[in-house]
């Protein structure tokens, strides 16, 4: 039932913000063809459809929380669903052990909306003008993260937590601040993250190495 209730919210915030999102799609579907070597805005369309394309079990099950940064994120989006190709939504599941935390990242393309499945969350964003907007949420509440804004999750209580999240975009992006700067590919130069946190090279190499 949780489930349900989390999925028809998500909806009703989807549909009112879709045009925000990717653009209009110009046809009634459009599968993706994931194996097409055609490189387009979004994917080549399969030339026939079936039920498959739009249904997937990967949220279904908690996700397995043992790593370095205690949560997981499970991602139902076009790369999983092929018939959202166009559709300009998506949606992921996202566990977090207790202490876990979902580090702190943008998503390029699109706002994501989480409803809390269990457990207690701190989680917020930070606007362009460094104001951090956080609060804490429990079982049963939303929140919203504006599109290409920082923010972050933490898992505040002393039990596991879970939550559904939405995106108006079949593809959102993730990017992930520290590994983004620390381990990238190739290389951000050392002297310039030093120079950026005011920190010194040696540090600099720790940090790229604890994030491997």
């Amino acid at each position: 039932m949780k489930t349900v209730v989390a999925f028809l919210c998500l909806s009703v915030f989807l549909i009112g913000t879709a045009f925000a999102g990717d653009p209009d799609m110009l046809q009634d579907l459009c599968v993706a063809d994931l194996a097409s070597a055609v490189k387009v805005n979004g994917f080549v369309c399969k030339a026939k459809a079936n039920a498959t394309d739009f249904t997937t079990m990967a949220l279904k099950f908690p996700g397995n929380t043992t790593n370095k940064f205690g949560s997981l994120v499970t991602p139902a989006n076009v790369m999983q669903v092929p018939g959202l190709n166009t559709l300009g939504v998506s949606m992921a599941r996202i566990d977090y052990a207790p202490g876990g935390i979902n580090p702190p990242h943008t998503h390029p393309r699109a706002t994501e909306m989480i409803f809390v499945l269990e457990g207690q969350l701190d989680v917020g964003f930070i606007t362009t003008a460094n104001v951090l907007i956080a609060t804490t949420i429990k079982k049963g509440e939303v929140f919203v993260f504006p599109r290409g804004l920082l923010h972050f999750q933490k898992n505040s209580g002393h039990f596991p937590a879970a939550v559904i999240a939405g995106f108006n975009s079949q593809l959102p992006g993730t990017q992930q601040t520290a590994a983004a700067l620390f381990n990238s590919t190739p290389p951000v130069s050392d002297d310039v993250l030093a120079k950026a946190f005011q920190i010194g090279v040696v540090d600099v190499e720790k940090i790229k190495m604890n994030l491997k």
